[in-house]
C-alpha cells in the first residue's frame, strides 16, 4: 500500500472568533498603514474666499481688450470684484470707451472666464461709466507694456 500522507484541514473558526480576528486584523492594518498624514487645520483666521479670488483675478487677467496688448486687469477697467458667501461673484467693469467696439462681447468673456474658476457659483458683471476710464487707471506694469513712460 502505497504510503498516503494525510493532510488535515484547518478548522473553521466559530462565527464570533472569525469577527474577533477580523477586528484584530483590521486594526493590525491601520496602524501598519499610515500612508496619509492627517489634514493640518487652516491657520486662524483663514477664509477660503481669498484663495479663490485670487484665482477670480487670475481669470480676469486672461481677456483682453482686443486693440491694446495688455490684460484689462491691468488696464485698469475693473472696479469692484466681490464674493458673498455662496461664493457669488459681482464684478463692475468699463471699457476704454463708451463707443468701444467690444462693448457686448468683453464682459461676457470676463463673465465666462470667472464661471470657469473652481468654487465660483455665480457671476454677475455691471458694466459701469462712473468714473470714466482714463490712462492714468492703468497699472505701471500695463504702461511698461505700453511705453507709457
Amino acid at each position: 500500500m502505497p504510503d498516503e500522507t494525510l493532510t488535515q484541514r484547518p478548522i473553521a473558526p466559530n462565527p464570533a472568533e472569525a469577527e474577533a480576528q477580523l477586528k484584530a486584523d483590521t486594526a493590525n492594518e491601520a496602524s501598519e498603514s499610515k500612508d496619509f498624514a492627517p489634514m493640518p487645520k487652516p491657520p486662524e483666521g483663514y477664509d477660503p474666499r481669498e484663495e479663490i479670488m485670487d484665482r477670480v483675478v487670475a481669470a480676469i487677467k486672461t481677456c483682453y481688450d482686443p486693440e491694446i496688448p495688455v490684460d484689462i486687469w491691468e488696464l485698469g477697467l475693473i472696479y469692484r470684484v466681490d464674493m458673498d458667501g455662496q461664493r457669488n461673484v459681482e464684478i463692475d467693469m468699463t471699457l476704454t470707451s463708451p463707443m468701444c467696439p467690444v462693448a457686448g462681447e468683453l464682459p461676457e468673456q470676463v463673465r465666462q472666464a470667472v464661471l470657469g474658476v473652481e468654487d465660483v457659483n455665480e457671476v454677475k458683471i455691471e458694466l459701469v461709466w462712473e468714473p470714466p476710464w482714463h490712462q492714468g487707471m492703468m497699472s505701471e506694469e500695463a504702461r511698461l507694456q505700453l511705453d507709457m513712460f
